[in-house]
């Protein structure tokens, strides 16, 4: 009997050898259901340590493969080289990947997803006419022909601004880009900056201009954080209906903000591109991420992140006379990360795992665990869902009613930060934040 214990025990450590092994040496999928259970068993401390030490040797392979990458992206500058080209078949999707280099710093995992650093490594994109711009995470931007996408070689073109020069005039530097948007001949882009006050989220707007953009101040959201760094911003941009864009706000880790009707924090507004008016569409939200008005429906969609789980897909229905209210912090079907943090919750009656309950709206879809969600897209009967930490587009097919009836999933090995669909080639052009890189996702069925 010993023995057979013995033996059961030896064959189990290997085999738990070589599935750790497997993957680590050759990635592995975040959303994993047996992954998720073994991050939940195994402490963050012992797994960082058993992967430094013990299977150092694959953690090595990848970071050499990793700088490889990197020595490319430098060695071919302004190019734009093509250094992906694949057709991927799965269940019922078939399509096509390209990416290209961005002469971009690439985004450093090794610091942690929270860390400030990696603020200004958060790249954004957007389609103008018969160009792509796009705009660094310090706010330098280049350009390219879209066409050149069927080409080896995007042949990126530099774009001087005075982005720099027009925070520093106004005593703030700098804290990264929230997101980049073009309308009727004006370019915009979202801005977390900081100055004495603390950090606070502004528009910056310019002419379209591809010799040079003279930005101005647009739009000061007039709220603020403690001098620092917050990862709930929000700042997507989106165009809206009687010469008004929105803009989503992020709750700044002020969670009582959010339900405050007289803070512009955890709320979605829409702006007067003229007089600069605004309006509070919805509330409640926690850091939208996502933003996208479905013209034909008249529904606002935006995602957002949860705490720990609970990222958000959510429909603001504008002709239904109810309250747009969303829930955040009351509601929620994320959890806290630290016993601390869900002291604080608990204690304010937050997070509780029912929306309509208490007055608020389901979202139309939540996961668990997050996906670390991104920028969405609504496009005939789908609304595409790109994310971080799933490194995936999430495709959910809605039915006449705006049910849900299947969600399907394209998965990729990078981060997926901005995505805009092209209507000119039918597919879908994004940044992915690990190298990083333009992407080119074409649907083939």
């Amino acid at each position: 009997m010993k023995k057979i214990i013995f033996l059961t025990t030896i064959g189990l450590i290997i085999a738990v050898f070589i599935s750790f092994w497997l993957i680590i040496s050759s990635g592995y999928d975040k959303q994993n259901k047996s992954i998720l259970f073994l991050k939940k068993i195994i402490p963050s401390s012992i797994a960082r340590n058993v992967r430094d030490t013990i299977f150092f040797i694959p953690t090595l392979q990848e970071r050499n493969k990793f700088l490889e990458l990197q020595l490319q992206k430098y060695e071919q500058g302004l190019k734009g080289s093509l250094f992906y080209d694949e057709k991927i078949q799965k269940k019922n999707l078939n399509y096509q990947v390209k990416k290209f280099f961005l002469p971009y710093p690439s985004l450093d995992l090794s610091l942690g997803w929270q860390a400030e650093k990696n603020s200004t490594r958060a790249h954004y994109l957007e389609i103008i006419g018969d160009k792509v711009l796009v705009i660094s995470g310090e706010g330098e931007t280049i350009y390219f022909e879209k066409q050149n996408i069927n080409k080896n070689f995007l042949n990126q073109k530099y774009l001087n601004n005075n982005l720099q020069d027009v925070i520093k005039k106004r005593n703030n530097t700098l804290s990264g880009i929230r997101d980049l948007f073009y309308e009727e001949d004006f370019i915009y882009i979202s801005v977390v900056e900081i100055g004495q006050k603390g950090g606070t989220l502004n528009i910056y707007r310019a002419k379209k201009d591809f010799e040079f953009l003279n930005f101005e101040i647009f739009f000061e959201s007039k709220e603020f954080y403690e001098k620092g760094y917050t990862l709930q911003s929000g700042g997507r941009l989106e165009s809206f209906t009687n010469n008004e864009i929105l803009l989503s706000v992020g709750f700044f880790n002020k969670h009582e903000f959010a339900q405050d009707e007289k803070s512009l924090l955890g709320k979605i507004i829409s702006i007067n591109k003229e007089n600069k008016n605004f309006k509070i569409q919805s509330r409640g939200h926690r850091n939208p991420q996502g933003l996208y008005y479905w013209k034909e429906k008249n529904i606002i969609v935006n995602s957002e992140h949860g705490p720990k789980g609970g990222d958000e897909v959510n429909l603001n229905y504008l002709n239904k006379k109810i309250e747009k209210n969303f829930g955040w912090p009351i509601s929620s079907y994320g959890e806290a990360y630290t016993s601390k943090q869900k002291e604080f919750f608990d204690n304010r009656g937050y997070l509780k795992k029912s929306h309509s309950d208490f007055g608020f709206i389901e979202p139309l879809k939540y996961f668990n665990p997050s996906i670390g969600i991104s920028e969405i897209v609504q496009l005939n009967d789908s609304i595409y869902v790109s994310s971080l930490r799933a490194e995936s587009i999430y495709v959910i097919k809605l039915s006449d009613k705006e049910i849900v009836e299947r969600i399907s999933r394209l998965k990729f090995d990078n981060r997926i930060r901005d995505l805009k669909y092209d209507e000119d080639s039918k597919s879908f052009f994004l940044i992915f934040e690990n190298t990083p890189a333009v992407g080119f996702i074409k649907l083939l069925n």
